[in-house]
Order: C-alpha cells, then sequence, then structure tokens
C-alpha cells in the first residue's frame, strides 16, 4: 500500500507510547499519511479510557511501557475488533503471547514508511 492509498476509513487511530517524543512523531507521521484524528495515550490506563471515549479505526501500541507492555490492552483491542500493530524499541527482545507472535510489528526508530507498510499490512489482513 503506497503511502497515499491509506483507506478514507481509517479516521481515528490511538497511538500508545510511552515516551512523549516518540509519540508526537507518530502523530505527525500518521497526519502525514493522511490520518485526520490522533489520539495520545502514554499508559494502559489512558489508552483504556480513550477507547471507551472514541471509536477507532487503529491503534499503534508500543511494546514496553516502562514496567508493562502493551500485551493485555492489545488483547482488548482483539476482543473489541480493533486492528492494530505493534512497535518494538531498539533492540526489544520480548518474548510475545502465542496469540500475538504473528501479529504486524515494526521498530524503532520508524518513519512514514514503516508506519505506512504497517497499517498497509494490518488491514490487508484484516478479514
Amino acid at each position: 500500500m503506497a503511502l497515499t492509498e491509506i483507506p478514507v476509513s481509517i479516521k481515528r487511530v490511538l497511538v500508545l507510547e510511552d515516551n512523549f517524543i516518540i509519540a508526537m512523531e507518530a502523530e505527525d507521521i500518521l497526519k502525514s499519511i493522511g490520518i485526520g484524528h490522533v489520539e495520545i495515550a502514554v499508559n494502559v490506563a489512558e489508552a483504556q479510557a480513550l477507547i471507551e471515549e472514541h471509536a477507532f479505526d487503529f491503534a499503534l501500541l508500543d511494546v514496553n511501557l516502562g514496567a508493562h507492555t502493551s500485551f493485555d490492552f492489545a488483547g482488548l483491542l482483539i476482543e473489541r475488533g480493533i486492528a492494530f500493530g505493534f512497535v518494538s524499541g531498539y533492540g526489544d527482545d520480548f518474548d510475545f503471547p502465542a496469540a500475538m507472535r504473528d501479529m504486524p510489528r515494526i521498530s524503532k526508530p520508524f518513519n512514514e514508511g514503516t508506519v505506512s507498510g504497517l497499517l498497509g499490512t494490518v488491514l490487508a489482513n484484516r478479514p
């Protein structure tokens, strides 16, 4: 999926990232590829509150959130039918839960091409 081919059905994206600078970079990239609304959460509690308030079409999840991971939240997204992809930090070597080992992911540092590619991969694999 080329950068200009992000479906118009993707209107609102949630970014779960505990590093504010990286979260802002993700927001800028998502907006540059045509996403109209981007919400940022710095922890799982904020992310949970946001999905109660808004309908999201996609979520970009940092795996390592300090003392926690985003795996439990990803399970909630699966239950709600919200598409997502993971972002893994420099050299992060996590043992992904079995149900999430094949989920698309990109590494930091990311750019417009890798984020667009992740979004395209996730959307192409949706039923």
